[in-house]
């Protein structure tokens, strides 16, 4: 795609999926561009009548760093962070263990705050960790059944506060220890593409995970990273200079 073009429409599942997708094929941040949320999209229950979401995102004008928040991505009124903290925890903890016990897996779960950095695209995320023996079932190949539960309890918390939210299910620090796998995964296979002076394809990935091993190495004056191929088997490519 042409890195000089003004606007772009995405349609994912999810608002947040059809955003990432839009963020990597433009190489650019959030607060680089205006984010207009035209269709927030339905899911029903597994997956029967989904409507997908659709977004436009726009490239900001240079100086205009200064523009309100709430103009970026207009649905998302308010922050978690601006309501009864402790209450809006409680939802999204109460929310996933209901969705267990119905599931009749025994864990505990716990919900806090988490913390937003200078790559992440959102406010401060809810973290609902859910621990307990033998919790592989709720991860799922290419953690497809933990995304299922987090993208359902996302629609739920969100219907509950009146508000769409930045909400993170993880199963036995799954998530941390995948983000970690894939950074030691692009610095080596960086490293492989040096050597040998070809192209390293890696597997297909969502689009949050294709943007980690994109921030990874975007620092990295050896190499630079694309996406090619088509969802759900888009996947980065490492590419020496």
């Amino acid at each position: 795609m042409d890195e000089h073009r003004a606007t772009l429409e995405k349609i994912a599942p999810s608002i947040e999926e059809a955003i990432a997708e839009g963020l990597e094929e433009l190489g650019l941040t959030e607060d680089q561009v205006e984010i207009e949320v035209l269709d927030e999209g339905q899911t029903g229950l597994f997956g029967i009548g989904n409507r997908q979401a659709r977004v436009r995102i726009a490239v900001k004008e240079e100086g205009a760093d200064d523009e309100p928040q709430q103009r970026r991505r207009q649905p998302r009124e308010a922050s978690p962070l601006d309501d009864d903290v402790d209450n809006t925890l409680e939802i999204a903890r109460a929310t996933v263990a209901e969705l267990l016990e119905r599931m009749d897996i025994n864990a505990e779960v716990d919900a806090h705050m988490g913390e937003a950095d200078d790559d992440d695209r959102h406010e401060a995320p809810i973290i609902v960790d859910v621990n307990g023996s033998d919790l592989s079932i709720l991860i799922g190949r290419r953690a497809e059944t933990l995304n299922a539960l987090q993208y359902i309890t996302r629609l739920i918390v969100g219907k509950e506060l009146g508000r769409s939210t930045h909400l993170i299910v993880d199963v036995e620090g799954y998530r941390m220890r995948r983000e970690r796998s894939l950074r030691q995964m692009a610095q080596k296979m960086a490293r492989q593409a040096v050597r040998s002076g070809r192209r390293q394809s890696l597997e297909p990935m969502s689009p949050a995970e294709r943007r980690i091993i994109h921030i990874e190495l975007r620092d990295n004056a050896d190499v630079y990273t694309e996406s090619e191929g088509e969802d759900p088997r888009r996947k980065v490519v490492i590419i020496p200079n």
